[in-house]
């Protein structure tokens, strides 16, 4: 293993040289939305490009899923065969947009990647979410050909009329199927990419983000958003190689296990579409077990894990004196990964280097990167703008922020997503007329330019890398009889990073357990509330008349809940 300390200066000559003489690198700008942007000026005009590239890799091993195995080849034959078949069979064409309600399975990697190369538009929905947050997931975005599996069909069947919905079944077969997967698949054998003409600008995914006014929004990523973070993360990667003498981040044989939800832009694109960039074997796992993690890692000899921080936690619990020898990076993304899970990543696998990463599904994932040395001496941080075409700045309420000082996070990049499906005002206050992104995450930057996440303002709970919006589980409370009124807040967790937290003033006597049922019944198991507190008067406001928030949590936390899970 390569010393992890790298020098700046062979870092920055890299960087200088692969901007000057490697062509995918060549930066330009361009002219987006109104506003100019550096951009990769040699980049595919669509993902599509990506794709035939990562078909270049031919018979290596591509997708691993129990005793299934597919190749670079195979999968994107299938991919073809399957976007030939919706064209014929449903009409599938451009700007159309196609849902996958499914857990991680190759299907769903397939499905996707069928999808877009129809220039049609992929709508990965959260598989965790249950019926009402499907239907308006659907009813939302439009789409009425959804790809499932068989609970997430249980779920939408009772919606199937209302919305006029399609659905193809994988690996399963149930009533109120249309077609199957494998059916579908085999009314097609042409494995030639679809002869579509996409713009950079096109419309290539819709993805969902919880926000703080409860629905969760629908950001809409565009082909060179999603094209400029893959290059991006790509150019950092091979000046690191270059700068340490030729040792790869991703290993000789790179393979990752894939232990996070492809419906998120950490699973589809940090994981899944980089897999094409580099060649990489993506072992997918049909449920998150750390004991299973560490068996298939050593299996099938694993290079890189990227995970949200609770796993890489597990990992180390779970491990005892195994030892992961193929493993040469943990990543993290989703959630801010406490210092202490990084000294202990180091001293359990002295040969793997922990790294970590700050993107948004608004930003398609890019923003920062921070690995080797860099994290090990800042665990702290999230890391440097990730060069050399993305922008961050922080910002106060009189105007940009000095060194070390506390403001809101904006970032620039040709990657920004186009808008929120449906809601304007909501695109208008989260991005600037000049072409900034608002995160509504606060922080600071320190003067190496090394960013610190140090709060939010945005009205969310991180539980585990998944946004969860208060106000959704404030609604929810209030559906039960006995709630007069309720405030969600987060509960600090060594191990998810947050917990979801609730006080209620009941109106009358009231069991916390049976609410949290109750609250189960429509919310994804990840929404429910696992620290209930009975408050005995009206709850705290300000002088908007709005809830004291920080107070509420305050004086909970002060006190044991009266229901924990």
């Amino acid at each position: 293993m390569a010393d992890a300390v790298l020098d700046p200066i062979k870092v920055f000559a890299a960087m200088a040289r692969q901007i000057a003489e490697e062509p995918m690198f060549a930066v330009g700008e361009a002219e987006i939305r109104g506003n100019s942007y550096r951009i990769f000026k040699n980049a595919p005009p669509s993902l599509v490009g990506v794709f035939k590239f990562g078909a270049t890799h031919g018979d290596k091993d591509f997708l691993l899923f129990e005793d299934e195995r597919l190749s670079f080849r195979e999968a994107f034959a299938r991919s073809w065969r399957l976007s030939h078949a919706l064209q014929a069979r449903f009409g599938v064409r451009k700007g159309d947009k196609v849902a996958i309600a499914m857990r991680n399975y190759p299907e769903w990697c397939i499905a996707y990647m069928a999808i877009i190369s129809l220039g049609a538009v992929a709508v990965p929905l959260n598989a965790w979410w249950k019926s009402e947050e499907l239907h308006y997931g659907l009813k939302d975005c439009g789409a009425k050909l959804v790809f499932v599996d068989g609970r997430r069909l249980e779920y939408l069947l009772p919606h199937k009329e209302e919305l006029g919905l399609t659905f193809v079944l994988a690996r399963d077969w149930a009533k109120g199927a249309d077609i199957s997967f494998e059916d579908l698949l085999a009314s097609s054998s042409n494995t030639a990419p679809p002869d579509v003409s996409i713009d950079p600008e096109d419309d290539f995914s819709i993805v969902y983000t919880s926000g703080s006014t409860g629905n969760p929004k629908g950001v809409i990523l565009t082909h060179r958003g999603v094209v400029t973070t893959l290059f991006s993360w790509a150019f950092v990667a091979a000046a690191i190689k270059e700068a340490r003498g030729g040792v790869s981040l991703f290993g000789d044989n790179p393979g990752i296990l894939l232990a996070v939800p492809l419906f998120h832009v950490t699973g589809s694109h940090s994981l899944f579409l980089m897999s094409m960039i580099v060649g990489r074997r993506v072992c997918i796992m049909y449920k998150w077990d750390a004991r299973h993690a560490i068996e298939l890692i050593n299996k099938h000899q694993l290079t890189n894990f990227v995970g949200v921080p609770s796993q890489s936690y597990e990992l180390i619990e779970a491990a005892g004196d195994t030892q992961m020898p193929s493993l040469v990076d943990l990543g993290s993304g989703g959630a801010k990964r406490p210092p202490e899970h990084v000294r202990r990543l180091r001293e359990k696998f002295p040969t793997v280097y922990p790294a970590s990463g700050y993107g948004l599904s608004e930003t398609n994932a890019l923003g920062c990167i921070i690995s080797l040395d860099d994290y090990l001496q800042r665990p702290e941080s999230t890391g440097r703008a990730v060069p050399p075409v993305c922008d961050i700045k922080i910002m106060t309420e009189t105007g940009e922020a000095r060194t070390g000082e506390v403001g809101e996070v904006w970032i620039r990049t040709a990657a920004n997503f186009r808008g929120y499906l449906n809601l304007p005002q909501e695109t208008a206050r989260a991005l600037t007329p000049d072409g900034w992104f608002r995160s509504g995450d606060l922080g600071k930057v320190d003067e190496e330019g090394f960013l610190y996440i140090v709060d939010r303002l945005k009205d969310l709970i991180i539980r585990g890398g998944e946004n969860i919006s208060c106000v959704e589980v404030e609604n929810r409370a209030y559906q039960h009889d006995a709630v007069a009124e309720a405030s969600a807040f987060s509960v600090p967790d060594q191990v998810l990073g947050e917990r979801v937290g609730l006080v209620v003033y009941p109106k009358g006597p009231l069991d916390p357990k049976a609410l949290r049922d109750f609250m189960g019944e429509e919310l994804a198991a990840f929404k429910v509330p696992e620290r209930i507190w009975i408050s005995p008067q009206p709850l705290p406001r300000l002088g908007t008349e709005k809830f004291d928030k920080r107070t509420i949590r305050m004086v909970a936390l002060q006190h044991p809940p009266a229901w924990k899970a």
